[in-house]
């Protein structure tokens, strides 16, 4: 999974993707978020129709900007971007088959 810190980056993976992007907006210090992360890795690793993205609230560059940017006031937040435009979103965390089914309705 790759994380991202700066906008142009942002741009490039998520904005201009040709797939789905689920970002996943985090910290280090959200013990949800660490919770969600293996599940996450298991569904960018298998599934080629769909990528995950990370940023760290908390991380250096642009991270807390692109939070900001939309709009993300809890840990953990996952937005769906599709075409570049926000498509989805959940919040909190969710239990493996609640994100796999998730996901099979993204792709």
């Amino acid at each position: 999974m790759l994380l991202i810190e700066k906008k142009d980056v942002f741009e490039k993976e998520v904005l201009n993707s040709s797939v789905p992007v689920i970002v996943d907006f985090f910290a280090e210090w959200c013990g949800p978020c660490r919770q969600m992360m293996p599940i996450f890795e298991e569904v960018d690793k298998n599934n080629d129709k769909i990528k995950v993205v990370k940023i760290n609230i908390d991380g250096d560059g642009d991270s807390a900007d692109i939070a900001s940017d939309y709009g993300v006031q809890s840990l953990p937040t996952f937005i769906v971007v599709k075409n570049g435009k926000e498509a989805e979103r959940k919040m909190g965390a969710m239990n493996k088959s609640k994100v796999l089914a998730w996901v099979e309705k993204l792709v």
